[in-house]
C-alpha cells in the first residue's frame, strides 16, 4: 500500500490523523519545518522541509505517496494559497495518485480573509488535474474551547453573536483516514458536530465545566461577516455529523 504524506502533521488535526494512520498500519510521512520531536514514533517518516519553498517535497512525495493536506496558517492566509500551489506543482511531477484536502464549512458564505484564501485553495485543487478529495469540517472543539478561554479572561466575558457546530478533531481524523482508503471522491459531504448552538452557549458550558462564573456581554459583529456568522453559515446541513458533543469533550 502506498505511503501517506500528511502536511501539517504536527497540528491539532494532523497529529491525530498521523496517530490513526499509524494505528491502521499505514506507512506515514510528515513534512514539517521543525526537526522531529523526541517523542515521535520511529515508524513515522519525518521529513524536514517547507511547502512555501518546496524543500523536501521530492522526498516526501516519492513512491506514489497519497497526500493529506492539513497544513494551514490562519495568521497569514495568503501563504495557504502559495503553499498549496507549490504542493500541487510537485505532486503533478510525482504523479501523486490522490490529493485529499481538509477545508472549512462556510468558506463560500462567510467573507473573512482566511476563508477567502481557503476557498481559493479549494479551487486550485479542483483545477489541478490531480485526483482529489475535499472534506469540509466545522470548527474543532479545541478551537471553540480556546475561544471561550480568550473571551472570558476578564471579569466580564464577551459572547460574539456566532452560531457554530463544533466537532471533535479525532472524528475528523477518523473520516480523513477512511477517505485515504476510498480513493479520489471530489467534494464529499461536510462533517460537523452533533449539535449547533450560539457561541454564548458553548462559552457557558466551558465556564460551568471549569467551575467559573462570568457575566457575558453579547457582541454583535457588524457587516456582512457578522450577518453570515449569526445566520449559521458555519454549520452544516449534512445528516452525517460527528458523535462527541462539546459538553462530553469538556468532561475529564
Amino acid at each position: 500500500m502506498e505511503p501517506i504524506l500528511v502536511t501539517g502533521g504536527s497540528g491539532t488535526l494532523g497529529r491525530r490523523l498521523v496517530d490513526r494512520l499509524v494505528a491502521d498500519g499505514r506507512t506515514v510521512r510528515v513534512l514539517s519545518r521543525r526537526p522531529r520531536p523526541a517523542q515521535t514514533a520511529t515508524v513515522i517518516e519525518w521529513i524536514t522541509g517547507d511547502l512555501l519553498t518546496g524543500a523536501g517535497l521530492d522526498t516526501a512525495l516519492a513512491d506514489g505517496a497519497v497526500v493529506v493536506h492539513c497544513a494551514t496558517n490562519p495568521v497569514r492566509p495568503r501563504q495557504d494559497i502559495e503553499a498549496t500551489g507549490r504542493l500541487i506543482e510537485a505532486a503533478r511531477q510525482a504523479a501523486t495518485p490522490h490529493l485529499l484536502h481538509v477545508s472549512i464549512v462556510g468558506i463560500d458564505l462567510v467573507p473573512l480573509p482566511y476563508y477567502r484564501a481557503k476557498l481559493r485553495v479549494e479551487r486550485l485543487i479542483e483545477e489541478s488535474g490531480l485526483p482529489w478529495t475535499i472534506q469540509r469540517a466545522t470548527q474543532f472543539h479545541e478551537l471553540v474551547l480556546a475561544a471561550a478561554h480568550k473571551l472570558t479572561r476578564g471579569p466580564v466575558g464577551i459572547a460574539p453573536a456566532v452560531i457554530t457546530q463544533p466537532v471533535a478533531a479525532d472524528e475528523v481524523a477518523e473520516r480523513l483516514a477512511a477517505l485515504t482508503q476510498q480513493g479520489p471522491a471530489g467534494r464529499v459531504p461536510d462533517l460537523g458536530g452533533p449539535a449547533s448552538g450560539t457561541l454564548a452557549e458553548f462559552i457557558r458550558a466551558t465556564l460551568d465545566a471549569e467551575g467559573r462564573r462570568r457575566p457575558l456581554l453579547p457582541l454583535r459583529i457588524p457587516g456582512r461577516t457578522g450577518r453570515a456568522l449569526h445566520q449559521g453559515h458555519l454549520t452544516t446541513r449534512e445528516p452525517n455529523t460527528g458523535r462527541l458533543t462539546f459538553r462530553e469533550f469538556l468532561t475529564p
